[in-house]
C-alpha cells in the first residue's frame, strides 16, 4: 500500500499510517492504494528516507549524513514529539532511540547503518522494520562518541518478535 511517497509493506504499519494520517499529524496524505512494484524496479537508493527526528538533535543530522554519503534522498520530518510518531509505527519501547525514519514501507529505529538498510531492501523481509536500540557510541551518526562500543541492529514484527540482523 502507498501512502505518500511511503510504501508500506506489512498491514500493521499501514494501519498506523492509515491512523495517524486520519488524525491529521502531518505524516503524509493519503493516495490510492496500489500495489508495490516487483522487487526487480525497485531501486533502493533512489528511495526516499522520511526521518522524523528533534529540531535540535545533532546526532540525527549525522545519520543523515551518513545515508546521504550512501546514495539515499532523505526528507526530515522535525517534530516535538517523536514519541507519538514511534508508538503510531509500532516502535517497541525496548528498541527506542533517538530518531524513527520511513523507507519503502519499512520503519528504521535510531542509528541503523546504510549497508544494513540497502540489505533489508534488497532481501524484502516480512518485518515492520530494523532498529539499532539507544546510541551505540560508533553506530553512524554516533561516530564520534569514544569509545566505540559493539551493537546489534535487529528486525522487529508486529508481534513484538525481535531477531538479529546483523552485529556490529
Amino acid at each position: 500500500m502507498r501512502f505518500g511517497d511511503v510504501w508500506i509493506r506489512s498491514a500493521l504499519a499501514a494501519a498506523i499510517v492509515a491512523a495517524v494520517v486520519v488524525v491529521g499529524e502531518g505524516i503524509g496524505t493519503p493516495k490510492a492504494a496500489s500495489v508495490p512494484p516487483p522487487a526487480a524496479a525497485v531501486e533502493p537508493v533512489e528511495s526516499d528516507v522520511v526521518v522524523y527526528k528533534s529540531p535540535t538533535c545533532g546526532c540525527c543530522d549525522g545519520w543523515i549524513d551518513h545515508l546521504r554519503a550512501a546514495g539515499f534522498r532523505v526528507v526530515t520530518r522535525d517534530t516535538s514529539d517523536v514519541g507519538a510518531v514511534k508508538r503510531r509505527l509500532g516502535v517497541l519501547p525496548t528498541l527506542v532511540s533517538c530518531h524513527t525514519a520511513i523507507v519503502n514501507g519499512y520503519v528504521l529505529e535510531g542509528h541503523v547503518p546504510a549497508d544494513d538498510i540497502l540489505r533489508m531492501l534488497e532481501e524484502r523481509p516480512a518485518i515492520v522494520g530494523l532498529a539499532v536500540p539507544g546510541m551505540p557510541a560508533g553506530s553512524p551518526g554516533m561516530e564520534a562518541a569514544q569509545p566505540h562500543a559493539s551493537y546489534e541492529v535487529v528486525t522487529f514484527d508486529g508481534q513484538g518478535r525481535t531477531t538479529v540482523f546483523s552485529r556490529r
